[in-house]
C-alpha cells in the first residue's frame, strides 16, 4: 500500500458512528437543524435597583420609589424638631390661640354627628333597596313632592350622599321633582341634623323649628316649581359605580369611604374658614355687617355657599357666628345644605350642568325668601 492510500484509510470517514460515543442523531435531508437558542441578555433600558445610570429621568423614577409617606412623615417629624422653638413662639400668639381655638371647638363637636350620620346614610344606601322609595310615594307628581320632602327624614347624611340617591330614585321611576325635593330635604331636616343644631344653640330651641320647617318648605316649592318649569332633557341619569355591581359589604365600606372623604374634608376647610373669620376679619367689619338686617342676611347666604360645610356640622359654625342675628344664621342654615359650591359641582357631575346653572341660583333665592319670613315668624 503507498503513502497516499495508507493516509486515506486513516482518515476517519463522516458517516461511521463511533460505538463509545452512542448513537448520533442525524437530520435528514431537507430537515432543518435545530441551533442553539442565543443566551437572553438584559436590554439597555431595563429599570434596576441603584441609582440612575443617566441621572435624569430614571434618577426621577428611582427617586419616586424610593420616597413614601414613612419618608415624607419622618421628614416632617425632623423639621418639628429642628423649628420645634419658632413654632412655640408662634402658636403662643394670642391671635394662633385664638384660632386653634375656634377650629379644634368646631372639629370636636362636629365630628361625632358627621361620622354617624355618614355610618347611618350608608346602611340606608346600601341595604334598603332602592325600589322602595318609588313603591312608597304617591303615583300623582303633585302629592309625591311633599311625601318625598318628608322622607328626607329617614335619611341621616349630608348632601355628598343625597344627590346620587335622588339620581337612584330617578333612575328607578320616580318623577324628578319629588326626587328634587327629596335632595333639598334630606340634608336638613334629617334627626342627625336637626340634633346637631339643638346641641349648637342650646339657648334657642326655635332655631331647630326654624330650620326644620324653612328647609321642608323650600324642598316642597322647588319640588312644585320643578313640575310646572322643569324639562326632562335638563337631567342626565347618574351612576354610583362603588354602590353597583359589589357585595353588600364591600359597597357599605365603599360609601362610607366616599362620605368620609368628601364630607370631612369640607368640615375642616369649613371649620378652618370659620376660625379665619372669627380672627382675621376685623371685629368692626363683622358688626357692620351684623347691624344691618339685609346685609348680614346676604352675607351669610353668600358664606354658606363659599364656606362649602358639611348640613352635620354647618350648625356649630353658625353658633360661632355670634355677632350676627338669628335670623341671619338661620339663612345660613338653611342656604347651605341646599346650595354650596361643593353641591353645585355634584349636581353638574350628576344631572348635568344645564341642570344645575337651572337649579341652583333658583334654590338659592328661595331659601333666602322662606328662611327671612321664617325667622321673621319663630325668631
Amino acid at each position: 500500500m503507498t503513502a497516499p492510500e495508507r493516509a486515506a484509510a486513516d482518515r476517519p470517514d463522516p458517516g461511521a458512528v463511533d460505538p463509545a460515543a452512542g448513537p448520533v442523531a442525524t437530520a435528514a435531508p431537507g430537515v432543518r437543524r435545530e441551533e442553539p437558542a442565543p443566551v437572553a441578555t438584559a436590554a439597555p433600558d431595563v429599570r434596576r435597583d441603584g441609582p440612575a445610570p443617566d441621572g435624569g429621568a430614571g434618577r426621577g423614577r428611582w427617586l419616586g420609589e424610593r420616597i413614601g409617606s414613612v419618608e415624607v412623615l419622618a421628614a416632617l417629624l425632623v423639621l418639628l424638631i429642628v423649628f420645634r422653638e419658632p413654632m412655640a413662639r408662634a402658636l403662643a400668639e394670642p391671635r394662633l390661640q385664638t384660632w386653634t381655638t375656634v377650629f379644634v371647638s368646631v372639629m370636636v363637636q362636629a365630628v361625632p354627628f358627621l361620622v354617624f350620620g355618614v355610618l347611618l346614610s350608608a346602611v340606608i344606601a346600601v341595604f334598603v333597596p332602592r325600589s322602595f322609595w318609588a313603591r312608597a310615594l304617591p303615583r300623582h307628581p303633585g302629592l309625591a313632592v311633599p311625601v318625598a320632602s318628608a322622607a328626607g327624614v329617614v335619611l341621616p347624611g349630608c348632601e355628598c350622599g343625597s344627590v346620587p340617591i335622588a339620581g337612584s330614585l330617578i333612575r328607578r321611576g320616580v318623577t324628578p321633582a319629588a326626587a328634587l325635593a327629596f335632595l333639598l330635604a334630606a340634608p336638613a331636616i334629617n334627626p342627625i341634623v336637626l340634633t346637631a343644631t339643638a346641641v349648637a344653640f342650646p339657648n334657642n330651641p326655635e332655631m331647630v323649628l326654624g330650620r326644620g320647617v324653612a328647609s321642608l318648605l323650600v324642598a316642597m316649592v322647588m319640588g312644585w316649581l320643578w313640575l310646572r318649569l322643569g324639562r326632562a332633557d335638563w337631567i342626565r341619569l347618574p351612576r354610583r359605580p362603588e354602590l353597583d355591581g359589589s357585595s353588600r359589604g364591600r359597597a357599605f365600606w365603599a360609601a362610607v369611604r366616599h362620605d368620609v372623604i368628601h364630607a370631612g374634608g369640607f368640615l375642616v376647610l369649613g371649620a378652618m374658614a370659620a376660625a379665619s373669620i372669627n380672627v382675621l376679619v376685623p371685629e368692626r367689619w363683622l358688626q357692620t355687617l351684623a347691624d344691618n338686617p339685609v346685609l348680614s342676611v346676604l352675607a351669610l347666604a353668600v358664606l354658606a355657599v363659599l364656606l362649602s360645610i358639611c348640613s352635620e356640622a354647618d350648625a356649630f359654625v353658625a353658633a360661632s357666628l355670634s355677632q350676627f342675628s338669628l335670623t341671619s344664621r338661620l339663612v345660613f342654615l338653611v342656604v347651605g345644605p341646599m346650595v354650596d359650591l361643593k353641591l353645585i359641582s355634584m349636581q353638574a357631575g350628576v344631572f348635568g350642568r344645564r341642570f344645575a346653572l337651572r337649579f341652583a341660583p333658583a334654590t338659592f333665592v328661595v331659601a333666602v325668601a322662606v328662611a327671612v319670613g321664617t325667622g321673621a315668624v319663630l325668631t
